[in-house]
């Protein structure tokens, strides 16, 4: 049997109500919600057309419903973070951001050529999948944004900050490392382009888009919490379409004004949370884009499992199989482990923070980004990334629970 048209309304509306339920039922088991999404997906592949459910037949559909999930799940982190920014504040981030993803993508780039991957790819393959993803990485992340007296950021849980704070961060971070691959990949002479590169897409890029983030911002959250005009004091009347409206304006001008617009979207929800810390409002819209981000995510494991029985991984190769494996178990946990040395955390604080590199829709976007400049291998790329994200959705929502609540534990002895 095959469903088709109309037939997937139900479908969708079966999924919805899993989702309703799935967390509920799973919150005693070391089995999180994205693993049975992933599974359901790969048992609905069997009754569905799974050829054009596909991110090889529908990469534009894949690209930007990716991009959506991304910049709602960067909106709801920032959100969610209690702790102002700054440098020693946020030290394991910038460790985490500067030490460790640099040193990921080069060990993944140097482990690719060492199993015979083209340099470029290999390096596409690094970066790609770099970035901690802040959608299906929120089982280790912060819960939500604390409210009144409890607004206190000494209170934070130090490994969900790090995780939410480098997942809010790397997306953006990410983009000079892929657009260095594209760069190897189709231009000649380094010569040539290394210097626009380092000065545009690492730094100019970067800037305008922390510049429009900031901007927008504060003066969103100055017209929400203190407008003169009550009209205009959304946090008044506790309107939460705010969020989403301010996720896809700030984007869209970021891009518009060629400045990366993932950081531009985090950078934009720390400074509105910043207006009014402590704010029940910061609540109602920072709930709001979750429930925006779990219905997203659903639909994306789904389509995920459906193009893993569909075929997906049939192109893995066995150097494939051991970068997603390396990535997963050894590079990422190493690399993180190294950046946070002499740091506040403690040793179990550091192996959990380092572990839980969850790999996932970031990298899904990446790809189906700059898929087109890498068509002789697309068809591996996709079933090398798809194999690292299943392996990390796997490993990571098994392990999730039982190591949060060790780290609970050893925090109340």
């Amino acid at each position: 049997m095959r469903i088709d048209g109309d037939g997937l309304y139900l479908v969708a509306g079966l999924a919805l109500l899993l989702g309703a339920v799935l967390p509920r039922l799973l919150r005693r088991y070391a089995v999180s919600a994205p693993i049975a999404f992933l599974g359901a997906g790969m048992l609905l592949g069997l009754v569905v057309d799974r050829e054009r459910l596909s991110p090889l037949a529908e990469p534009d559909i894949t690209e930007h419903l990716a991009e959506l999930t991304v910049l709602i799940a960067l909106m709801g982190v920032g959100l969610a973070i209690d702790r102002p920014i700054g440098l020693r504040r946020w030290s394991v981030t910038w460790r985490l951001l500067f030490i460790a993803m640099p040193a990921c993508v080069a060990a993944m780039a140097g482990a690719g050529w060492l199993l015979g991957v083209a340099p470029a790819v290999a390096l596409l393959v690094g970066a790609v999948l770099a970035p901690t993803d802040p959608v299906l990485a929120s089982d280790v992340q912060v819960q939500g944004p604390k409210t009144g007296e409890h607004a206190e950021p000494e209170e934070d849980d130090e490994v969900r900050f790090a995780l939410t704070s480098e997942a809010g961060l790397n997306d953006g971070m990410a983009f000079p490392l892929v657009y260095l691959a594209v760069f190897v990949a189709t231009k000649e002479s380094v010569g040539g382009w290394a210097l626009e590169w380092l000065a545009w897409d690492v730094v100019g890029k970067t800037v305008i888009g922390v510049a429009i983030g900031a901007g927008s911002g504060w003066l969103l959250g100055r017209m929400a919490f203190s407008a003169p005009l009550r009209s205009f004091r959304l946090a008044d009347s506790r309107e939460p379409v705010l969020a989403l409206a301010m996720t896809l304006g700030v984007y869209g001008l970021a891009e518009v004004l060629h400045g990366y617009g993932f950081l531009a979207v985090f950078v934009a929800a720390l400074a509105l949370r910043a207006a009014e810390r402590g704010h029940e409002y910061n609540v109602e819209l920072h709930n709001f884009m979750e429930q925006l981000e779990h219905i997203l995510t659903w639909g994306i494991l789904l389509l995920l499992g459906i193009a893993v029985t569909g075929g997906l991984l049939r192109p893995l190769t066995l150097s494939g199989a051991v970068l997603g494996a390396l990535l997963v178990l050894v590079i990422r946990p190493v690399t993180a482990w190294l950046a946070l040395q002499r740091t506040e955390m403690r040793r179990s604080e550091r192996w959990v923070t380092a572990a839980f590199g969850v790999r996932g829709v970031g990298s899904v976007f990446y790809l189906a980004y700059v898929g087109p400049h890498f068509a002789g291998d697309l068809a591996w790329l996709w079933a090398t990334v798809g194999f690292t994200v299943v392996l990390s959705v796997v490993l990571h929502g098994v392990a999730a629970t039982p190591m949060m609540r060790m780290l609970e534990r050893r925090r109340g002895n």
